[in-house]
């Protein structure tokens, strides 16, 4: 909060963000005591009905106030870093901005998996007053309308749950008639969303005693796998390697971050899980060579790539999913990681039970099948300036691995 000083002649002394965007109009004094001063407009349209020191636990009595009484306006939250702003129609919540990027809708779709980090840096750099980040993303056919109207709707209910752990700040409420195109139809009522809040922000305290940072890795105990839910599975299918931390699991799987520490947090529980604050070793040996050979080859293909065509990393992941055998039995259930490599544990896992030389030998073709259909992206979406070292490389890449295969067998 910005503190203000009154000098000995009365005279208080305002900063040009506050002054400016009240213009030259006379301000009433509303109300006044030792520790207060309220000034406003309360003739004008969007006059200030209700403002105030936002305290622990103050959003639920808040959101329960407008609620009660029908209100129709914005209700407004200043915080340290940001803003948000509620929209309440006749008592029920129908819209929510945030001017943190976290909560930004690229951010969420990002944090859904729904697009890669340099497409959304791209598509931001094109967004102004007549063009939005959603119309760009249908129009591109990035998502589809239904993802992103879902992705709105999973952004506004974590704006408001988001608020519950909030416990400074300032707030004011306006009464103002809500547009039409600012109603986002909600999954539940205010009155459930604000039970759901508190639900949430004491299960999130739960979870993080076992979890302790999203920023650790979750990592396989070698324990017995059973009765698992679909989600649960997912989960574990991309936890082996130990190499992601748990925000980026969340997002390979297409969870939302609560949903993900609920069921990470469950296989904690089931001792299935344990959480390591560095990522587990590298890879050695002769595969852990091919492997790297191949990964920074990919990281190089998907870099540039990416660039032209913001769709490559669904084609990529498109084409794992599609590989004929042997290669579908060795890349099966590879996830495409965020800077185009591939998962060499969960790899090598599927490898498990074969002779050595037959493991170099059929990741090496594995891994060059990926490649050479990469290669064909190269040459449609890049001109042939821009594709000839690229392919270039991918030849030299494969060579080297199938000498170094050679000189080992």
């Amino acid at each position: 909060m910005i503190k203000l000083k009154i000098n000995s002649s009365g005279s208080l002394s305002l900063p040009a963000e506050i002054y400016r965007p009240l213009g030259g109009q006379p301000l009433t004094v509303i109300s006044a005591s030792s520790a207060h001063l309220l000034l406003g407009r309360p003739e004008q349209e969007g006059a200030v009905l209700i403002s105030g020191v936002l305290e622990e636990g103050a959003i639920t009595d808040l959101l329960s106030y407008f609620n009660m009484f029908r209100k129709t306006g914005i209700l407004t939250i200043e915080l340290e870093g940001g803003a948000k702003a509620l929209y309440f129609q006749q008592g029920e919540i129908v819209f929510a901005t945030s001017s943190f990027l976290s909560e930004d809708l690229g951010e969420v779709l990002f944090s859904l998996g729904k697009i890669e980090r340099d497409a959304l840096r791209g598509l931001r750099s094109l967004v102004n007053k007549t063009i939005s980040l959603g119309k760009l993303l249908v129009e591109r056919g990035i998502v589809t309308p239904k993802d992103l109207w879902l992705a709105a709707r999973s952004q506004v209910e974590n704006i408001i749950y988001n608020l519950f752990s909030a416990d400074s700040g300032g707030f004011y409420f306006q009464s103002l008639p809500i547009e039409q195109e600012q109603i986002l139809r909600l999954s539940m009522s205010t009155q459930n969303i604000i039970m759901e809040g508190l639900r949430r922000l004491d299960e999130r305290a739960l979870y993080m005693r076992k979890i302790i940072s999203l920023d650790y890795f979750p990592l396989e105990t070698g324990r017995d796998v059973v009765d698992l839910t679909q989600a649960e599975a997912r989960l574990m299918n991309i936890t082996q390697s130990g190499q992601q931390t748990a925000r980026d699991l969340f997002r390979k799987v297409g969870l939302r971050e609560y949903d993900g520490m609920r069921i990470l947090f469950g296989l904690i529980e089931k001792r299935l899980i344990c959480m390591e604050d560095t990522p587990a070793t590298e890879i050695e040996g002769p595969l852990g060579q091919i492997l790297g050979a191949y990964n920074s080859l990919f990281k190089l293909v998907f870099t540039q790539v990416l660039k032209i065509s913001p769709q490559f990393s669904q084609e990529v992941a498109q084409l794992l999913r599609e590989l004929p055998q042997p290669y579908s039995f060795v890349l099966r259930d590879v996830e495409l990681q965020p800077d185009g490599t591939l998962d060499g544990h969960r790899i090598v896992a599927n490898l498990v039970g074969l002779e050595e030389g037959d493991k170099e030998k059929l990741l090496a073709d594995s891994l060059c099948e990926v490649a050479f259909t990469e290669t064909m992206a190269l040459r449609r979406d890049l001109d042939a300036e821009q594709a000839r070292p690229l392919i270039a490389r991918v030849q030299k890449v494969t060579t080297e691995v199938r000498e170094m295969i050679g000189r080992n067998g």
